[in-house]
């Protein structure tokens, strides 16, 4: 069976695999996200785009330093009114985030690709759009106390697999994409390619 590779150090991204029944090695990849994209924004790529390119960065770093593996690389794009939002900075930014999003529909645009040797195999992106329900300070404020400092490790300031699921109020596309990887298509590749059995 071929090595598999997963370029992410995201504990659910692996925590999704696993539960898939997947054996695989972690290799987080090295790679600037920031200095990636910084050449797409001024040249206008779109949330889609840059979480490709991002994607795709990811797998082919690792799958230089392992070679013959097939490598995962996954990136993930919040886009809210046309605006890409990164992890909040803090708590502040957190909240701020939160509120501008209260009863506001936005999309996540989550990538993935696999690559072998330094070359992208294969490539996919899935899309789900989210709508917040109308909320306050007051129910921010205790949200943030109550879920603390991982509100600042994933784009949106909410885990929907925990607490952040009651901020919202409809939620259109793939439960797997929300998490971070579009996971149905990858295992279909994944069988394409003989990685898993079919």
């Amino acid at each position: 069976m071929t090595e598999l590779v997963l370029a992410s150090g995201s504990r659910i991204r692996a925590e999704l695999l696993r539960n898939a029944g997947l054996s695989f090695d972690i290799d987080p990849a090295r790679v600037d996200e920031r200095a990636i994209e910084a050449p797409l924004l001024e040249s206008d790529f779109s949330p889609e785009d840059i979480a490709q390119v991002l994607a795709e960065a990811k797998a082919q770093e690792v799958s230089e330093r392992r070679p013959g593996a097939l490598v995962i690389g996954a990136d993930q794009v919040l886009d809210f009114e046309g605006e890409r939002l990164t992890k909040p900075a803090d708590m502040e930014a957190a909240r701020r985030q939160l509120l501008a999003m209260s009863g506001k529909t936005h999309a996540l645009h989550s990538a993935a690709a696999i690559a072998r040797d330094g070359q992208t195999l294969w490539r996919n992106i899935g899309t789900v759009r989210l709508t917040m329900r109308p909320f306050g300070p007051e129910f921010v404020g205790r949200y943030l106390a109550g879920v603390g400092e991982i509100a600042l490790t994933s784009v949106g300031a909410y885990q929907l697999e925990g607490p952040g699921i009651q901020l919202f109020s409809a939620i259109d596309g793939d439960y797997f994409t929300v998490l971070g990887l579009p996971l149905l298509p990858l295992l279909g590749e994944l069988r394409v390619l003989g990685a898993i059995d079919g």
